[in-house]
């Protein structure tokens, strides 16, 4: 039986000052409870947005001591199954997201989820696309707050951090001291309304080590291909970043130089956005799985 690790006690920054929930051992299969990114203080429609405490946001539940890890290796984190929660919360208001220049007052809205959508009127069933906000370790330096993004992972907000997909990540201290929270229902490339369908939950996961290999920023490979996740001031800065550790990534597993290896990502790779709405925002560049097939590429 997979070891339970509870969300109670949850973190609200990635540290190597926090002192581990629980250990775990490289290769083992767990299951990791998370509260939603409101710690739950949402329970009804008449929820007051006034009551919510701002210092509880984005939770994470964690940190886990993964045995063996050591600073110069990668943390690979494969997910196997999310569940979530019976309902979820989307919000909005000014300062958040693209359109918070616009809006006036802060406002959520609860949706039922059942028969795998979430309820947002009579009309309108979204389907869900269950996935993890935050996932990540302890940075290199001083803390960083769950509701930021960086190379050790944390609000990254991407969508491709989801069922089946294994992210890689730079363990920076013994331990790794890793953690996660803020799953979402659903959520839309950009999360340009300041959330996704928010939900409490739980994810099934193995965690490994990979010794001795480092990267520079977390790495998702699943069924479509693989992708690299960058963090930075701006868009262009992110996604210029990520192009070039793609490169980088790839070129020593291929028969071709940098400008032919740039060609062929001009031709095939994908730059997306991740989200906008964080400090800081996150922008991925994706090459497609058959490439790494053709050459029989194995990164990890």
């Amino acid at each position: 039986m997979n070891q339970v690790v509870k969300k109670k006690n949850p973190v609200y920054s990635f540290s190597k000052e926090h002192e581990p929930v629980c250990q775990v051992k490289a290769g083992e299969r767990l299951t990791i409870e998370t509260y939603d990114c409101f710690e739950d203080q949402i329970t009804s429609d008449e929820t007051k947005m006034s009551h919510i405490d701002w210092n509880r946001i984005n939770p994470a539940t964690g940190p886990l001591y993964v045995q063996d890890a050591q600073p110069g290796d990668t943390l690979a984190v494969t997910i196997h199954q999310i569940d979530i929660h019976d309902h979820g919360i989307l919000a909005t208001g000014p300062n958040l997201g693209a359109m918070g220049d616009r809006l006036k007052e802060l406002t959520f809205k609860r949706l039922r989820i059942q028969n795998g959508k979430a309820l947002f009127n009579e009309n309108l069933h979204i389907p869900l696309h269950k996935m993890i906000g935050v996932m990540g370790v302890a940075p290199e330096g001083e803390a960083v707050p769950c509701g930021s993004p960086g190379n050790h992972g944390g609000n990254l907000d991407t969508k491709l951090i989801t069922e089946g997909a294994t992210i890689y990540f730079p363990v920076f201290h013994e331990g790794a001291l890793f953690g996660l929270g803020d799953m979402h229902g659903a959520m839309g490339d950009g999360e340009v309304g300041g959330s996704g369908i928010e939900v409490g939950g739980k994810a099934d996961l193995t965690i490994d080590v990979i010794k001795d290999k480092h990267i520079q920023h977390p790495v998702v490979v699943n069924q479509e291909g693989v992708s690299v996740l960058v963090s930075a001031d701006t868009l262009d800065e992110a996604t210029k970043t990520a192009v070039a550790t793609m490169a980088d990534l790839l070129l020593p597993h291929l028969d071709m130089d940098l400008s032919e290896l740039t060609m062929l990502m001009s031709a095939i790779g994908q730059a997306q956005v991740s989200q906008v709405v964080n400090p800081i925002v996150t922008a991925r560049f994706s090459m497609p799985k058959w490439i790494l097939e053709q050459y029989q590429i194995k990164l990890f």
